[in-house]
């Protein structure tokens, strides 16, 4: 288990909390297993080994920076005699952090695989933009002043 006292930085610090409350909570169980892959640069998949449970068993939700993985699996009602059980049919929940603007683009399950595909949609008004680098504040001023002249202008010309 952890060994690790966060609480002298949170004496120190400012604004951090989130961050330590993050480590404080990182254990994760080891059930089911999984991938964390990167597809390209703004696209990931988890791979999660879920055999044993259906589509209608499983449950994903997403709910600002986190998806939440639940699986319940249904009681049978059959009276049937299990001698050895090495299947783990048992319910789960996996919760995984995820960075700003990522979401979940498509799920599947297959052989046992259940594959979540996420991607990252940066707003156009975050990206890096380029800023072209012009005359001072009063030049620009003058400059749409004698553009807005030059269109009225045109404008009468159009209408005469």
């Amino acid at each position: 288990m952890r060994t690790i006292d966060f609480a002298p930085f949170y004496r120190t610090t400012v604004g951090f909390d989130r961050l330590f409350d993050m480590l404080d909570n990182s254990a994760r169980p080891d059930w089911p297993p999984y991938n964390i892959e990167k597809t390209s640069d703004n696209e990931y998949r988890i791979s999660m080994a879920v055999a044993g449970f259906g589509p209608e068993e499983i449950e994903l939700t997403q709910h600002g920076p986190e998806l939440l993985v639940t699986g319940q699996k249904m009681v049978e009602q059959d009276e049937r005699q299990v001698l050895h059980q090495g299947l783990a049919l048992r319910n789960f929940k996996q919760t995984f952090k995820l960075a700003d603007h990522v979401k979940v683009a498509a799920a599947h399950l297959e052989n046992g695989l259940l594959s979540v595909d996420l991607v990252r949609e940066v707003p156009e008004e975050m990206k890096p933009r380029k800023i072209e680098i012009g005359a001072s504040v009063g030049t620009l001023k003058q400059d749409s002043q004698r553009k807005q002249i030059d269109h009225e202008t045109e404008r009468q010309k159009d209408a005469a």
